[in-house]
């Protein structure tokens, strides 16, 4: 039996697989909230209390990076390490690769239905692909094609330096350099980012924040907040933040095509993406995707695909844990 883990800075997806003629086949799973633990151990304790049989593996994907099989995790204040998770947990084998590298090899388990084509091309597959991912943070990883398979790869090209490409983006950079010294696309994709581009449309326009907004992300997470008010109740500025960000991820997802010559294509993954699917059909994602001057000619070859099934990151930490069962 194989035990898995997506391991997010805002909650825990747990399951216990098994191998079957047709692949991996989940018997159990489990979602917890990150912030109700002190770290990754009491949660995983928890969950084998319901475990039906011994685990021969466990892979867990991480929201950080991992180095030497150990991760601390940069959303919340946990140090996760290899060695202590296979003897606390009493497990022989277990692995930890980062989120995005186990959401790349949950790829290969998805069907049509778990994915919306934004773009389709006549570009073979039998070439390299990425995957983007913004949610609790912001998340990038490569597929690279050795000739047979795809090898996924983890980066952490999220947090890269933030590259503003138009007036208005300049004045977003600045408004986010005085709330860090450094803003990196993390900082911009993701919920909070979402939140503070809202912040700087409102200070931007010098009108206050809605009354029934404003009580709202007292009570909510902001980032859902503006996500409804702009996609069901057509609020202006919330519509703009949302429009702001799309704008902003189609370029970052462009600028990831060309580090990773993603010829195979561009996968968008991540808790945002489905919840704004209709915002990312429309112009501004891809026109951003392919503004890139000289290069706009390969980006439109590229197929763009958003992931729909939310767990995928958990079915590819499965994958990797059956195919690396012995170190």
């Amino acid at each position: 039996m194989i035990l898995a883990g997506d391991i997010g800075g805002t909650k825990v997806n747990l399951a216990y697989f098994e191998t079957a003629d047709e692949g991996l086949r989940v018997l159990f799973q489990k979602t917890y909230k990150s912030a109700d633990f002190s770290g990754l151990v009491p949660i995983v304790q928890d969950f084998l209390k319901t475990c039906p049989g011994p685990v021969d593996a466990a892979t867990f994907g991480i929201a950080g990076p991992v180095y030497d099989g150990r991760c601390k995790t940069p959303n919340l204040p946990w140090v996760i390490e290899e060695v202590k998770l296979e003897k606390e947990l009493d497990i022989a084998h277990v692995h930890m690769i980062n989120d995005l590298e186990a959401n790349a090899y949950g790829i290969r388990t998805l069907c049509s239905d778990d994915v919306y084509f934004l773009s389709k091309t006549k570009e073979p597959k039998m070439a390299n692909s990425a995957i983007i991912s913004a949610g609790t943070g912001l998340g990038e990883a490569g597929l690279f094609w050795d000739g047979k398979t795809h090898i996924p790869f983890a980066t952490e090209s999220g947090h890269v330096d933030f590259a503003p490409r138009d007036e208005e983006e300049i004045e977003l950079l600045h408004f986010m350099r005085r709330k860090y010294e450094r803003v990196s696309y993390e900082r911009i994709l993701s919920g909070s980012g979402l939140h503070y581009i809202y912040q700087f449309l409102v200070e931007k326009s010098g009108e206050p924040i809605a009354e029934k907004i404003a009580k709202e992300m007292e009570e909510k997470d902001p980032a859902e907040v503006i996500t409804d008010y702009a996609l069901d109740e057509g609020d202006l500025l919330c519509s703009e933040a949302l429009e702001l960000f799309v704008k902003i991820y189609g370029a970052e997802a462009g600028n990831l095509a060309l580090h990773q010559l993603a010829r195979g294509g561009i996968y968008i993954g991540g808790g945002i993406a489905p919840k704004i699917l209709e915002e990312l059909k429309k112009p501004a994602f891809l026109e951003a995707f392919v503004d890139k001057g000289r290069m706009k000619e390969l980006l439109e070859k590229i197929p763009v695909a958003v992931i729909l099934n939310d767990k995928t990151a958990l079915k590819g930490a499965a994958v990797h844990a059956s195919l690396n069962r012995i170190k």
